[in-house]
């Protein structure tokens, strides 16, 4: 079972990494390996990077590393760990696949960072398992993969399975390991190495509050869009949404214009179709299906809606590669010019 103490020191973890993986999930797993052996004193963990075909392989924010080999000699390690990011879901190489399960018959605990659990999943290695995702990918996971049991945990460890939100999370599940395996005490030295004012658990949330994300305080405000929220694919009437929050519609209407900016029919519709867009790029669903999914009456009313807002057509946007399209998306927040 992951985190169980291993039967000899250091315990030896395999780290595999796809094309676009994600750098920070990778090295707020790494580094707590590292910093253990150096707070400890002794060699508690030693880590080797592979790649599929033993190349170097680019992170999603282009920094290349050099593995020190190929899928195929991942051998009797006792822990597996692999990384991924940017189009997890469209990942499918077999050799990787079979690399997995054969770790898997030796007795390997296999986990997945970030999108990782994505491919776990199309290897059939989370089967049965309980696993959880970047919550970015929650919605299209369970499209993908219903038969398979997901929730929106900060991280997961279902017997020898374990996956990761992404992100910082991974040294959270990390310092887990680490307090299991050799002690609370040595965990929070290292956590205080980081600068990491407390380790959190699997429970924790993955996603800011909404008071956090929105920088909005009202409680009437959050409990409207908690429920617009929740009720994506059958939206509430205005009436509705005002009377669960003890508001009149008027009322409501001005703490949305206030607040946000907006009316609080653009913001629903805003919130659906950026789920719609997460559906449409990490999903083979059909457009229709994606427009039902996501509260709206017809694919023509959808793509209206769609290239209004994004400034494309749901065939189009999925048409587009994926570098030039993140590009597009940072011009129109602002970000870049």
């Amino acid at each position: 079972m992951f985190g169980a103490l291993p039967s000899k020191l250091p315990q030896q973890i395999a780290f595999l990494l796809v094309p676009n993986f994600s750098m920070i999930a990778f090295t707020s797993a790494v580094e707590p390996l590292r910093l253990a052996n150096r707070v400890s004193g002794r060699e508690l963990y030693r880590w080797h990077l592979f790649s599929p075909d033993g190349q170097p392989v680019n992170a999603s924010n282009g920094i290349n590393l050099t593995p020190e080999g190929a899928v195929d000699q991942i051998t009797n390690y006792q822990t597996v760990v692999l990384c991924s990011g940017i189009d997890g879901h469209l990942f499918d190489d077999k050799a990787v696949f079979a690399a997995l399960r054969r770790s898997d018959r030796q007795g390997a605990d296999i986990g997945a960072l970030c999108t990782g659990s994505h491919i776990l999943a199309r290897a059939n290695m989370l089967n049965g398992y309980r696993c959880t995702i970047h919550w970015e990918n929650l919605a299209s996971f369970s499209e993908n993969f219903p038969e398979i049991e997901t929730t929106s945990e900060l991280f997961e460890i279902d017997r020898n399975r374990f996956t990761c939100s992404g992100g910082t999370a991974a040294l959270d599940m990390m310092l887990n390991m680490i307090s299991q395996q050799h002690g609370h005490e040595l965990a929070a030295a290292v956590s205080e190495q980081f600068i990491h004012e407390r380790i959190r658990d699997r429970h924790d949330h993955q996603r800011m509050a909404l008071t956090a994300r929105l920088g909005v305080r009202h409680p009437k405000l959050i409990q409207v869009i908690q429920l617009m929220e929740a009720n994506l694919e059958e939206p509430l009437s205005r009436s509705q949404l005002a009377d669960a929050a003890g508001l009149s519609s008027r009322q409501m209407e001005r703490l949305f214009s206030k607040y946000l900016h907006r009316s609080p029919a653009r913001y629903y519709v805003e919130l659906r179709l950026n789920r719609a867009r997460l559906l449409l790029l990490q999903t083979n669903m059909s457009v229709i299906d994606i427009a039902l999914a996501c509260g709206f009456v017809s694919a023509s009313h959808f793509s209206k809606c769609y290239r209004d807002f994004f400034g494309k057509t749901p065939r189009r946007e999925r048409a587009t590669p994926s570098a030039l399209r993140d590009a597009e998306l940072l011009a129109m927040e602002g970000v870049i010019n």
